[in-house]
């Protein structure tokens, strides 16, 4: 099939990658590629995945970044600076025969002027529901066919579903054979993500050092006044080291030689990637029960779910996790969570929109 991959034009697709939407994008069009499929990935200026024709939108990530999700909703979204960037996206695609177009973009404009493209369009939605994106749904979805629309968890289907139909999960899983298993339980916790309130880093570093054991941070800032207030006061700390983010091998590495990888989320996470990729080093996971961290995280297996906030019981947790088993992780990763299982799920689906639009035009 000949596939265009829209992917969210508020970062560039490269390593180290900006947030998990960036991660599963260069995994679906990598792993789409190796199956023989023709894929073309529309992507902020400054792209580079090796393997995948990348196709330079001429959009410079920084003129988008009011457009930047915040879980607070507090944010100027920019809409006209993404409706330029969208319309000049899909102008190009317009002009290749693709058997569909599949949106990662979570704006707006990335959703409505889609409209105009002839090809079978999928919207897969890698956040929580936002009031303009939903209108812009609805407003597809009442002009004529709406498009398809998929979510990355049960849970976050389930936040959808109000609002829009959703027609698929398709979970953003990892590459499991690509990861490094370690069979011995390593020393200290990590935590890896971006610097903002919902994604927990200052709860980790809390975790850890209650916990008493050392822990690694790596990420970069999103929020620059939480960067300032809460991560930046524990550089000092001892046992505390922040990191830049580094490339996604870089960070299995360090994830294998770890006892513990702790996700304390503060919001209802989608998916949870940090939580798959660990697993599949064989590492056990700490995390709050939100969002679909327990699709993920087995309980009392291939880690422990906490009640949200509660800093002592995930401390006691991270110091229990080494008596998990390290192998029964690495199987749930390869069983469940393997990047092979979703590229079937997607394939499937292309092969239905592209099926339905031949159709439906050999009926006209």
């Amino acid at each position: 099939m000949k596939v265009a991959i829209v992917a969210p034009l508020v970062a560039p697709i490269r390593e180290p990658q900006r947030g998990g939407s960036q991660v599963f994008v260069s995994d679906l069009a990598r792993g789409l590629v190796d199956r023989g499929h023709e894929v073309d990935l529309y992507a902020a200026s400054g792209s580079v995945l090796p393997g995948v024709r990348t196709i330079d939108t001429g959009v410079d990530h920084q003129a988008l970044e009011a457009t930047l999700y915040r879980a607070s909703g507090a944010v100027s979204r920019g809409l006209d600076v993404a409706e330029k960037a969208f319309a000049d996206v899909y102008r190009a695609v317009r002009d290749i025969d693709y058997d569909v177009v599949h949106n990662h973009a979570f704006d707006a404009p990335a959703v409505a002027l889609a409209t105009a493209l002839r090809a079978p369009v999928l919207h897969t939605l890698h956040l929580p529901p936002e009031a303009e994106v939903v209108e812009a749904l609805r407003g597809t979805a009442a002009s004529g066919e709406p498009p398809a629309v998929a979510c990355v968890s049960e849970h976050q289907a389930k936040a959808w579903s109000p609002f829009v139909r959703v027609d698929a999960i398709l979970p953003p899983l990892v590459p499991t054979s690509a990861i490094p298993f370690s069979p011995a339980a390593g020393n200290g916790a990590i935590f890896a993500g971006r610097f903002s309130p919902e994604k927990g880093a200052a709860e980790a570093i809390e975790i850890a050092r209650a916990a008493g054991i050392r822990i690694d941070v790596f990420g970069d800032s999103y929020d620059d006044e939480y960067t300032r207030q809460r991560i930046a006061p524990h550089r000092a700390e001892p046992d505390v080291y922040v990191h830049a983010s580094v490339a996604r091998t870089s960070l299995w590495q360090v994830m294998a030689c770890a006892a513990v990888v702790l996700c304390p989320a503060s919001w209802d996470e989608p998916f949870g990637m940090v939580a798959a990729e660990a697993q599949a080093c064989g590492t056990p996971i700490v995390a709050f029960r939100r969002g679909a961290l327990a699709e993920v995280v087995v309980d009392r297996v291939t880690g422990f779910l906490i009640a949200p906030g509660d800093i002592r019981a995930a401390a006691d947790a991270a110091l229990r996790s080494p008596d998990l088993s390290r192998l029964r992780c690495r199987e749930h990763a390869e069983g469940q969570l393997d990047l092979a299982r979703t590229l079937d799920a997607h394939e499937r689906l292309y092969e239905q929109l592209a099926g339905a639009c031949v159709g439906a035009a050999a009926g006209g």
